[in-house]
């Protein structure tokens, strides 16, 4: 399944965006495999409004396209993290990335230049320093098996790709409202650091009412069918 940004959107359409989008969607028009807008920037195209600040744009892709994806930053300033290198600060030179429940493979990923290398560093190293210049683009990789994404692999939690996307207000190919909230709830749930961030907690309350009775129920059974404990479950 190819979901690109179209080149008349890019032209025509980028004044009715926040410009990190505008540029997201310039950044991505070219790239010939599906991808979607996630994260926080996503809870914002939903809405039509920007809610919060911004550190990154968060990008999903499919680890099938991992070489696509090599080759379509070629000449950018680019680290990988995965389950063999979750801290590495070296330039991605293609490896493949290694999967692992517990850390998702992704990219930090800046423009070409030595000004973007010596920002993506600042990012990707203690004490984590992005820079607010909304150029900072998150890539994170996704399992595809039997055509379903798989969101979670134990306990199995699925979704068809074309039922986790839709275009935004905003024109970009977005995850849906339901999957976003998903991830906002299960990614860090019992986690020491992460969980209960302030973000993944706003980012919730403002996807629920966005849902329909349907998506409501999906949400519900996928988080419980991962915690099934989860305090969330409540405002469902």
């Amino acid at each position: 399944m190819v979901f690109s940004v179209l080149e008349n959107f890019v032209l025509s359409s980028v004044s009715t965006i926040p410009e990190p989008l505008a540029q997201i969607a310039a950044d991505m028009s070219s790239f010939p495999r599906w991808w979607a807008l996630c994260g926080g920037w996503a809870v914002d195209a939903w809405l039509g409004r920007v809610t919060r600040e911004h550190g990154d744009i968060d990008v999903t892709v499919f680890f099938d396209d991992e070489r696509a994806v090599f080759q379509h930053f070629a000449g950018w300033n680019v680290v990988a993290h995965d389950g063999a290198n979750p801290v590495d600060s070296e330039p991605w030179d293609g490896r493949i990335l290694v999967r692992r429940s517990d850390v998702a493979a992704h990219l930090h990923a800046r423009p070409p230049g030595e000004d973007n290398r010596e920002a993506l560093l600042r990012w990707v190293t203690p004490p984590h320093k992005a820079d607010p210049d909304d150029r900072n683009i998150e890539v994170v990789f996704n399992d595809l098996e039997g055509g379903d994404w798989l969101l979670r692999d134990s306990p199995r939690v699925t979704i068809r790709p074309g039922d986790a996307v839709r275009t935004s207000p905003w024109g970009l190919p977005t995850v849906t409202p339901e999957v976003v909230a998903f991830f906002k709830a299960a990614a860090y749930y019992r986690h020491e650091r992460l969980w209960g961030r302030p973000q993944d907690i706003s980012d919730f309350e403002l996807l629920v009412p966005l849902l329909n009775p349907s998506e409501r129920e999906w949400l519900r059974n996928a988080i419980a069918t991962v915690h099934t404990d989860h305090p969330w479950l409540a405002l469902l």
